[in-house]
């Protein structure tokens, strides 16, 4: 394995400054943003529910990027790509392959955040030779425990008004993972300029369908099971949008697989935790 002394990003572009591109995909244009190492196997983003490409935390993304080619992403009718969104994960997962392939990648990591997890975890099932090795973030197993609460948990995020919903949502209670949180959404707002647009009110619907009807339904184990890749799997200990407990369901079940949990933390660990998650991922991707 190369140090991390050995790598340098040959693009000059970073999370902030790289230019929106599309790509038509079956007749619908898909919205996206590639940067990073120009040679390698390509780490491919997978949102969580209602985010777009400017959800993702820059420090997060450049780290990544240093070591990998990066490509964020809009699925169907999220953010600013066109269509209609799938109010079912087998249609998301389907619609992120055909933009995998239309890029021309033959291979690639995914790391999915959340609703981007089972995503990521269906393709690694379904299409395992385009997956290499696949990060899992704040995510379950499909018929994990309490995914198909999504409005109970949506309830406790609006208690402080729309301004603190992503802090109630992906932070923990307590003066630190607070003051993470709103760290975190001062990186969100450092592009300033080309920013992505808001998923609509129907996209948001059809993207909860798809998290009820994911976390209702059951086959974890046979699911799980299939997942022949290395895969790291990360959370937060104390996760109210998906159950910290899935994440042991999934390390416990996944033959290979590591699991990293970070304390005082939430769903959204791996932006509390921002450096040390880039750390674990690319150490995990290049070894």
């Amino acid at each position: 394995m190369e140090t991390f002394e050995n790598f340098q990003s040959q693009n000059a572009f970073t999370h902030q400054t790289a230019p929106t591109k599309t790509i038509d995909i079956n007749g619908t244009d898909f919205t996206y943003r590639s940067f990073g190492r120009e040679d390698g196997i390509p780490v491919v983003f997978l949102q969580h529910f209602t985010g777009n490409m400017d959800n993702w935390d820059p420090e997060v993304v450049n780290a990544i990027a240093s070591y990998h080619p990066v490509v964020l992403f809009n699925n169907r009718g999220v953010g600013s790509s066109q269509g209609s969104a799938p109010d079912n994960v087998p249609d998301m997962a389907k619609d992120a392959v055909d933009f995998i392939h239309a890029l021309g990648y033959a291979k690639v990591h995914l790391l999915g955040f959340s609703l981007g997890g089972f995503i990521a975890q269906w393709i690694a099932v379904h299409v395992p030779e385009l997956v290499e090795k696949l990060i899992l973030a704040g995510t379950g197993p499909q018929g994990g425990k309490a995914i198909a609460q999504l409005e109970n948990h949506l309830q406790q995020s609006f208690v402080d008004g729309p301004d603190r919903v992503l802090i109630n949502l992906f932070f923990e209670k307590t003066p630190t993972s607070i003051r993470a949180g709103e760290a975190f959404l001062a990186r969100l707002a450092e592009r300033e300029s080309d920013r992505d647009l808001p998923s609509s009110d129907e996209t948001i619907g059809n993207q909860a369908k798809a998290i009820i009807g994911y976390g209702s339904s059951r086959g974890e184990d046979d699911n799980l099971a299939a997942i022949r890749q290395p895969v790291l799997i990360v959370n937060g200990n104390k996760d109210i949008m998906v159950d910290s407990i899935n994440s042991y369901t999934m390390v416990q079940k996944i033959p290979n697989a590591k699991l990293v949990i970070w304390s005082d933390s939430g769903h959204g660990g791996l932006f509390q935790y921002s450096k040390d998650f880039a750390k674990e991922v690319n150490t995990f991707l290049l070894n």
